[in-house]
């Protein structure tokens, strides 16, 4: 593994001393080196692991063929410091300009891995990868724009005179696994709201026995990832035709991906019974001490009682009694109208934009089209709303003649 880094760096060299150089496939990383400094990142991202973006990039829609941007020491040994995977803003946006963005890893959240010992370093040699490329601008899509990892960013702009341009931001709900469960449920919900849901519990209780599962190894997720997948198709991500599971690609990810991770101990899949009908059940990535909300589906047959919330709750208690984890993101959007009043914690989440070149007019095209994608991408988002609520009401509405 070693010879290869070696020989990997060689290569690079090589190519950047004849003046070729393209970014590297994400495949040709070798999955230990880049295990291990997932293991020493500045900042976790569950979506950045080997094995989840590799099964990402080999299947998932619209998300394969990913490059990465690598940085190593100049050690006689080199070791990987820092991994970016990246592709052209043309298969981000949609935009034929030079700039490179993060490879999106189905997971709303693209922080790059920087070694904790040389995150400076490894940022500054990241940007001198993307400038061999051609590229004149990196959009950091989904980045963490408060954490250590956006820190180290700000200062290597800072020394060269560059300055990051934040094109749009927004907070998610987190969650301070550090506080006791039940005192994270009280303050968050209240005693009036808390004794609703135990009453909807209680009545969910009439079909069965109301249980809190945790599947861990490989095997058991394996076998909770088909009861996931079959919830999340039954409800309205599959009358959208969003579920994972209508997609072969998407589909193949995941069933590749989660057990992969679970050997790790890196993923974990939570359902909730009703007896012996599984009523909600949700996919949660572990890196480090943070724990990642993926995705959840529920069994709309029993709506009434919450089922998604009542997930939340047992997954709450359940992150805060684990001494391994300290904090959890939800990946949610912003606004989320299920766990923002649960986890009253606040992520700032941004695409942030970084010019590899000072007093560059290229940079300020590539910013102008990107607000633009930005404000159209926002007004298409209105109009499909518009519309939906429109049918909605349409639908409820006795028709005349009908």
């Amino acid at each position: 593994m070693i010879d290869r880094a070696i020989a990997t760096r060689q290569d690079r060299v090589a190519g950047a001393a004849s003046g070729r150089h393209t970014v590297l496939a994400l495949t040709s990383v070798a999955p230990t080196d880049w295990q291990e400094l997932a293991a020493r990142a500045v900042e976790p991202n569950g979506y950045y692991l080997p094995s989840w973006e590799l099964a990402v990039n080999a299947s998932a829609r619209g998300r394969t063929g990913t490059s990465a941007l690598s940085a190593w020491t100049d050690d006689p040994r080199p070791r990987l410091v820092g991994l970016m995977p990246v592709t052209s803003l043309w298969r981000a946006c949609k935009l034929p300009l030079p700039a490179l963005a993060s490879g999106h890893p189905y997971g709303t959240l693209c922080t790059p891995l920087l070694d904790r010992d040389s995150a400076e370093a490894a940022t500054a040699r990241l940007l001198d990868e993307a400038r061999r490329t051609g590229a004149r601008a990196v959009l950091l899509r989904d980045m963490s724009i408060a954490g250590a990892a956006m820190r180290a960013f700000d200062a290597v702009l800072r020394r060269e005179r560059l300055r990051p341009r934040i094109v749009q931001s927004y907070e998610r709900a987190c969650l301070d696994a550090t506080c006791d469960g039940e005192k994270v449920l009280q303050d968050a919900l209240g005693a009036k709201k808390l004794k609703e849901l135990r009453r909807q519990r209680h009545r969910m209780a009439e079909h069965g026995e109301v249980r809190f599962e945790v599947a861990r190894t490989p095997g058991e997720v394996t076998a909770a990832l088909e009861t996931f997948l079959t919830l999340e198709a039954s409800g309205w991500k599959g009358r959208r035709g969003t579920a994972l599971v209508q997609h072969p690609g998407d589909a193949s990810f995941i069933r590749r991906a989660a057990p992969a991770l679970a050997q790790d101990e890196a993923c974990e899949i939570v359902s909730l019974l009703a007896g012996d009908a599984a009523v909600a059940a949700g996919i949660v990535l572990r890196h480090q001490d943070r724990a990642f909300f993926f995705k959840l589906g529920v069994d709309e047959c029993f709506a009434r009682y919450s089922p998604g919330v009542q997930l939340t709750l047992d997954l709450t208690r359940h992150l805060c009694s684990d001494p391994r984890i300290n904090s959890a993101d939800s990946t949610a959007g912003p606004e989320h109208p299920m766990i923002n009043p649960i986890w009253r914690g606040r992520l700032a989440i941004g695409d942030v934009l970084v010019p590899l070149y000072a007093r560059d007019p290229v940079v300020e095209l590539i910013h102008a089209a990107l607000i633009a994608r930005r404000e159209g991408l926002g007004l298409g988002r209105r109009a499909i709303h518009a519309i939906r609520g429109w049918r909605k009401r349409r639908t409820a509405t006795p028709q005349p003649g009908r």
